[in-house]
């Protein structure tokens, strides 16, 4: 066992992703490994640095697998707040699609706003999902995304071998 770091990793949870395009830019720019996992055959990128993984339709199927290979090093693209609590814990960093990092200081709010919102929709109080997805999330999730990759590499992680 050595004490050199691996190579970073995205690992994205692909079934609703809006940003899918925007990722691949990322990782063939910075040379990283990008896992799309999802529990349906999605169209991915002929390339040798883009993985599809298509996991079972059992629920959770998807953010288990991500959950279980996150770590420091790793990127997780995810809307998911649960997903999101995992896989901060295994030490990674964690983007929503709109830009917005998820952080140890940020997702108990996460967490109990989302639980809020349940109850809220349960009894018929909300009713909609989130505001539509806009050029601006787009931009601020590049903006976030290279900047975690930045920060992964000056923290002494590398890319992905050619």
């Amino acid at each position: 066992m050595t004490d050199q770091p691996h190579a970073i990793e995205i690992y994205v949870d692909a079934d609703a992703c809006p940003v899918k395009a925007e990722i691949y830019r990322v990782a063939e720019r910075h040379a990283l490994k990008v896992f799309v996992v999802a529990n349906s055959f999605i169209a991915v990128p002929q390339t040798l640095l883009v993985e599809r993984v298509v996991v079972s339709a059992s629920f959770d199927a998807a953010d288990d697998w991500i959950a279980e290979r996150a770590r420091r090093g790793s990127i997780v693209i995810t809307a998911d707040i649960p997903l999101a609590d995992r896989s901060l814990k295994a030490g990674a960093d964690v983007i929503g699609p709109t830009g917005k990092p998820f952080t140890q200081a940020s997702i108990g709010m996460a967490m109990a706003t989302r639980a809020l919102m349940e109850d809220l929709r349960a009894m018929g109080e909300v009713s909609g999902g989130p505001k539509p997805f806009s050029a601006k999330d787009r931009s601020a999730f590049l903006s976030a995304l290279d900047l975690a990759v930045v920060r992964l590499k000056r923290a002494g992680f590398p890319s992905a071998a050619p």
